[in-house]
């Protein structure tokens, strides 16, 4: 929501009107200098959204806002050129309405296409989060990372690296979206404040990886004039692509990473295939060298790597991950019941090169069980687990 300035308000005043954390107010204002306020100038007000009232007979500001729960000030800053005194019936002024319900709507097929338009809402309600695009896929579609908070520590999680894994970008949304409403509206998580690890932690989030591969899956072949027969041959002709996990290429995106890549490249497929292809080279593929690039950019404390399915967790390398990484483990294990397991016989994925490369606590976290792509109707389950994994990253 966007107000105007007058002469004397501050982004203080704001906060205080508008019951939101003022650092909250201030990030949602990056580009303003809060000690020069102009008269006139818009800003934003984070967690509320503007809505319509029709003055009926009698209103006045006074009653309205006490109907309505608001402050009577947050009328008048909405309405600067409405004169309480000389209200009209019929008239339409604007009320601030603090959004209390989700955004996102992750029990459903959660192609690209939702969540880039579930994110701009996201971003125009939150507008203290940063969002960025850290690099294209194949056919070009805008990878987006979400940072939320201000903190040193730097926790990063991703999803959907494999195309019918889908149902681990809905987590993630989701969990942003909780995120963000407990932070403006001031609520708890399973008992925990969620400011302080605003303030702690720079929590970045890539919610689908492999966007080509999504909708390839929920949808079907592209309308694209090389792609849509390539993919159908790489299927064997099947309209059916619930089993696809790799990107539009036929590269298996966790087959990437240098991190042994070649034992991988002598075990697995030799050429383009719907799975565990691991491409000519590491990080071949667009979306790969993007979570690449990200990765050393932001030098991050932790990453977790969210796919399906197994109820297990993968944390260890080589032996190149430090003594401590066994604590967070543990606690990932005591909040979601999954099982941790150290060393398996797997190379060239994401959480390997990470633990390869930086020598810190990397994690592949395997929701659910069953067969993929997991049915929708284990989404309450798997969130509820993956929720504590997801806390417990910004506590420990």
């Amino acid at each position: 929501m966007r107000v105007r300035i007058r002469s004397g308000d501050s982004l203080w005043y704001f906060a205080k009107v508008f019951n939101i954390p003022l650092r909250l107010v201030i990030d949602s204002n990056r580009s303003v200098d809060p000690s020069q306020l102009q008269v006139g100038q818009q800003v934003n007000i984070p967690g509320y959204v503007i809505g319509k009232y029709t003055i009926q007979k009698g209103d006045t500001f006074y009653k309205i806002a006490q109907r309505r729960k608001l402050p009577l000030e947050a009328l008048t800053i909405l309405n600067q050129n409405v004169s309480p005194s000389n209200l009209q019936i019929g008239q339409v002024i604007e009320l601030p309405v603090r959004v209390l319900r989700e955004v996102v709507t992750p029990k459903e097929n959660y192609d690209y296409a939702l969540m880039m338009h579930q994110l701009k809402r996201l971003n125009e309600i939150y507008p203290f989060i940063k969002m960025k695009t850290i690099g294209r896929s194949v056919l070009g579609q805008s990878i987006p990372e979400i940072q939320i908070g201000n903190g040193r520590k730097k926790v990063h999680f991703n999803g959907a690296f494999h195309a019918q894994e889908w149902i681990t970008t809905s987590v993630l949304m989701n969990f942003i979206n909780d995120y963000l409403l407990s932070l403006t509206n001031q609520w708890t998580i399973r008992g925990l404040n969620m400011s302080p690890f605003y303030d702690g932690v720079t929590l970045s989030i890539v919610p689908m990886v492999n966007p080509d591969g999504v909708d390839l899956v929920l949808n079907g072949p592209p309308d694209h004039e090389y792609y849509d027969e390539y993919v159908l041959d790489l299927n064997n002709g099947s309209k059916d692509f619930s089993s696809w996990k790799a990107n539009i290429r036929g590269v298996d995106l966790n087959n990437q990473y240098p991190a042994k890549w070649e034992i991988e490249k002598e075990r697995k497929p030799k050429e383009p295939a719907p799975r565990d292809y691991p491409g000519t080279k590491p990080l071949s593929e667009p979306e790969a060298i993007a979570m690449a690039d990200l990765t050393r950019k932001e030098n991050f404390d932790r990453v977790i790597a969210f796919h399906t399915q197994g109820e297990e967790i993968y944390w260890g390398y080589e032996g190149l991950e430090p003594s401590y990484a066994e604590t967070i483990v543990q606690e990932y294990e005591r909040v979601s019941g999954y099982k941790p397991i150290q060393y398996i016989d797997s190379y060239a994925g994401y959480k390997d090169w990470f633990i390869q490369e930086w020598k810190r606590p990397g994690y592949t976290v395997e929701l659910g069980e069953g067969v993929n792509p997991l049915p929708i109707e284990q989404y309450d389950e798997i969130y509820e687990e993956s929720l504590g994994i997801m806390l417990a990253s910004l506590y420990m």
